[in-house]
């Protein structure tokens, strides 16, 4: 994992995108500034608010007409012309209270968005709707249920204190990653003798079920480093010491398939054998693998590779260490619907990805030694988590009056593209069609909190050293500050220097 470019966020995506606003604390009742509608605000709980709204028979008019004008384009009447039907006809025809019905579901959304509005009620989900009053020529009302973010108490961020490992860079960190650096340059030559740990086997694979050939499991020429670990356990045990073209039987669980979970037969066979030889680590190699002239100044820069490596890693346990910190000085309140739809959404998804199968899931749990209502709990306990998470760095951006930049969607982008291996404008483009980028634009925002709260932190080691936070976590305040600062001090340089031209150009002459 290197760690240049590196950007720290949230741990994931939300699906319900958290208010950047607190609800109202009190009912209110608040006339619209543009339309004579009616809201006010109850407070149900810290995450929950009902709104209710009354909207003047008046206001339905336009709505009515528009549904009329649609449907006397549809209806055919002898004697009138298509779209001239009159409207006392059709209301005979179709009935005046299924047009109110229609025409009140239709009007329902824009009139709840703009008592939203109005009320500056910021949700977090979808609202429950009851229509509590409808009658052809009065007013309409209906309240609206829905889940906010709760008003949260926020700590002075320069008490944090937060400590970590320190970082160190062994003698046998370098000479691993040379290790690896001299591996890619190595070479394989074909060996007389039976397999041993780290030999490259080209391999042929079987494997049984009760007898029956697995389909999918079979594969001939197969190439495989001994001692990786990478196919099927129990693998490498079985070639150490195999020859070529020698076969073993063994047993092991299958991972994916159709199988999954279930014990099967295995036959490996060996075709070829082959080890690896690595290349001297001297200065020619030096030369080969890299832009330096000599084996010491690669192992001074291989140091401080793993240096940045370590620190990139320090940096995710102060962001982790930080915000449980700053989660055990805050009370915040869950929205239950939220974490609802986020759990329902995480278990979902768990059993989606053994293709849907009640069956399968629950063997791969038994695998893991875990029963279904355990796997429940622990999602339940890391949704709640990750939502108390989100509401609470919302609140704190809010608080720090945070600003999301187009550089950080740019930087977003190209770091998530990237990621998936897809262009930044394909990525750009998905979430648009989707309608992502409001939580993409969410997600960034709370990062940059979490960078905020980490600045003000104070970070030592366990052996009391201040770590320096700002390469992961630059103070962006700071930051600003100190442009203004050098761009002050440029004017000024730039007026003297005037100054001093206009000085010297009304100096007299001596002729």
């Amino acid at each position: 994992m290197g760690a240049e470019g590196r950007r720290f966020k949230s741990c994931h995506p939300d699906q319900h995108r958290a208010a950047t606003q607190p609800a109202r604390k009190a009912t209110t009742e608040r006339p619209s500034r543009s339309t004579p509608v009616k809201s006010s605000v109850e407070q149900l709980s810290p995450t929950r608010v009902r709104i209710n709204v009354e909207v003047p028979f008046t206001e339905l008019e336009p709505d009515f007409q528009r549904a009329y004008q649609e449907l006397a384009k549809q209806v055919r009447l002898p004697g009138f012309r298509p779209g001239k039907v009159p409207t006392k006809l059709l209301e005979a025809r179709f009935g005046r209270e299924e047009m109110l019905d229609q025409v009140v579901n239709e009007a329902l959304p824009a009139r709840y968005g703009q008592a939203v509005s109005e009320t500056e009620v910021h949700p977090i989900g979808r609202p429950e709707i009851e229509v509590t009053k409808k009658e052809y020529g009065e007013d309409l009302a209906f309240t609206a249920e829905v889940d906010v973010r709760p008003e949260l108490t926020l700590p002075d961020l320069s008490s944090l204190q937060v400590s970590v490992d320190p970082i160190e860079v062994s003698d046998e960190d370098v000479e691993a990653e040379l290790q690896s650096l001299r591996a890619r340059f190595g070479t394989l030559t074909g060996v007389d003798r039976p397999v041993a740990d780290g030999d490259f086997v080209s391999i042929d694979l079987s494997a049984t079920v009760n007898g029956e050939e697995v389909p999918g499991a079979a594969a001939e020429g197969l190439s495989h480093e001994v001692g990786s670990g990478r196919l099927i356990d129990g693998l490498d045990d079985a070639l150490i010491g195999m020859s070529v073209d020698e076969s073993k039987e063994f047993t092991a669980k299958l991972a994916t398939g159709e199988h999954a979970g279930q014990d099967a037969r295995v036959t490996v066979t060996v075709k070829t054998i082959k080890q690896r030889e690595l290349p001297d680590p001297d200065d020619e190699f030096a030369q080969l693998a890299s832009e330096f002239d000599t084996i010491d100044e690669l192992r001074t820069n291989l140091r401080d590779q793993v240096a940045r490596i370590k620190r990139a890693q320090q940096a995710e346990k102060i962001q982790q260490a930080t915000m449980d910190a700053l989660l055990e000085q805050v009370d915040v309140p869950l929205p239950e619907a939220i974490v609802q739809a986020q759990f329902d959404s995480a278990l979902h998804g768990a059993i989606d990805s053994v293709g849907h199968d009640e069956d399968k899931f629950a063997e791969v749990l038994a695998q893991q030694g875990k029963t279904r209502e355990e796997f429940e709990a622990e999602t339940r306990t890391a949704v709640e988590k990750d939502v108390r998470r989100q509401l609470l760095f919302d609140a704190l951006a809010d608080d720090l009056q945070i600003q999301v930049g187009q550089d950080d969607l740019t930087e977003r982008l190209v770091a998530t593209s990237r990621q998936y291996g897809i262009e930044p404008q394909q990525l750009f483009a998905y979430l648009q069609e989707n309608n992502q980028l409001p939580a993409m634009f969410a997600d960034v925002r709370r990062g940059l909190a979490i960078a905020a709260v980490v600045s003000a932190a104070t970070v030592t080691d366990t052996d009391g050293n201040v770590v320096d936070t700002s390469e992961f976590f630059p103070d962006r305040a700071k930051a600003a500050d100190e442009a203004d600062t050098a761009d002050d001090a440029a004017d000024d340089a730039a007026d003297d220097a005037a100054d001093e031209a206009q000085d010297t150009t009304e100096e007299p002459s001596d002729n």
